[in-house]
């Protein structure tokens, strides 16, 4: 009986470590961030695909502002204010993988971005999801996707 309850306790602090971990800003380290994915980008997209084409533009044009405080990356955008903690999940000398997680009303906006940066410019990915909420519960009720390739072109430091 004691071994059980030895077992049981053992198990249910393990579940609980496990469980209520606080995640981190970071996945790896921010060390391994390449220093050239820092600064300010002119970003060029285009839609390759989509279930939605009415919510999600054929082509834009955007700036981005990547910068380090801390522990924590942030991108903004200068021109509508908006700004953003990403969540980098791999990094490596030329490459980043990063989320970025927005919500708007009842809705939530995910980007999962990749790129390649050769100096000043780069080139990659962004699939986005689109969750509509449910204003009762909190659901999601409806989910829109889209995938850009996009490119950037280093503006400043």
């Amino acid at each position: 009986m004691k071994k059980i309850l030895g077992l049981f306790l053992f198990l249910l602090l393990e579940f609980n470590s496990f469980a209520f971990a606080q995640p981190t800003i970071l996945h790896g380290s921010v060390e391994k961030v390449p220093e050239t994915f820092f600064g300010t980008w002119r970003v060029v997209s285009e839609r390759v695909d989509t279930d939605s084409p009415l919510t999600f533009k054929e082509k834009g044009v955007d700036l981005w502002n990547l910068s380090q405080d801390a522990n924590v990356i942030k991108l903004s955008n200068p021109f509508s204010g908006a700004t953003a903690e990403i969540f980098v999940e791999k990094a490596s000398v030329n490459s980043v993988t990063f989320t970025k997680i927005g919500k708007y009303d009842s809705k939530t906006l995910t980007d999962k971005v990749k790129i390649t940066i050769n100096g000043d410019k780069f080139v990659g990915t962004d699939e986005l999801k689109l969750d509509t909420l449910s204003d009762v519960d909190g659901t999601i009720r409806k989910t829109e996707t889209a995938t850009f390739t996009i490119k950037g072109e280093r503006i400043a430091e």
